[in-house]
């Protein structure tokens, strides 16, 4: 990692979600904090939740996946199928709200230490910076930085096909550095709607870009995408 990328680096994660470019294809309203504050749902064997997912660009539906809690103790597992019931890989977290491995990206991650999936407080105001080190499935002598700037950003009423919820917007700014050492300036955006009532997020929404070396005044953009609920238990 070259000086040049470390600076990057810690100047982004440091500074404000605000700074970024926000996605803001999903709508909610804006509430009041509820009071007193709501509490998450604990994780037990069979909660299941569908998302539907997009390609933000042109709206097209790339499927349907569902996640449902397959065992519960030293870690929780989180099973995920497709529409047709193909097996995808595992979610497992080492406690709820904190995942180990996170196979949401284009590959699957292995976070150490756990890092948090949504906000610790459920507060308007809450914000927190993330370091860690990942490394990817099947490479677990190869660890990579992983910096992620986490910020609440209000109390919303969002309506998704699965109905309309009271969520907890949040904001990630992610800069992390690549595998591949000619990407640079690695950066991963998302924005989130938590809903403490089903213990999992309601909307997601994320894009990423980076820099390939030598090309610093270039930016690339990676592929966008949008998930929605469309059924929960």
């Amino acid at each position: 990692m070259n000086i040049s990328r470390r600076t990057f680096i810690a100047s982004v994660a440091l500074g404000p979600v605000a700074c970024g470019i926000p996605l803001s294809y999903e709508r909610g309203t804006p509430v009041a904090q509820p009071n007193p504050l709501p509490s998450i749902r604990p994780p037990k064997v069979g909660q299941e939740w569908s998302y539907i997912k997009r390609d933000v660009f042109n709206g097209k539906v790339l499927g349907l996946i569902t996640e449902r809690v397959a065992s519960i103790g030293s870690s929780i597992v989180i099973n995920r199928s497709d529409e047709s019931g193909g097996i995808l890989p595992n979610e497992v977290q080492s406690s709820w709200g904190m995942v180990v491995t996170d196979p949401q990206w284009t590959r699957i991650i292995n976070f150490n230490p756990a890092i948090p999936l949504w906000p610790q407080e459920l507060t308007s105001n809450w914000s927190k910076q993330v370091n860690a080190k990942y490394s990817l499935a099947g490479y677990p002598g190869n660890a990579y930085s992983w910096q992620e700037q986490m910020n609440a950003q209000g109390w919303e009423q969002i309506t998704v096909p699965a109905g309309n919820f009271l969520t907890l917007r949040y904001q990630n700014l992610i800069n992390y550095e690549s595998e591949d050492d000619n990407k640079t300036d690695c950066v991963h955006r998302e924005t989130i709607w938590f809903s403490p009532d089903i213990g999992r997020w309601v909307a997601r929404e994320v894009s990423g870009s980076y820099r390939i070396q030598g090309q610093v005044d270039v930016s690339l953009s990676e592929d966008s995408f949008q998930w929605q609920l469309s059924s929960y238990k």
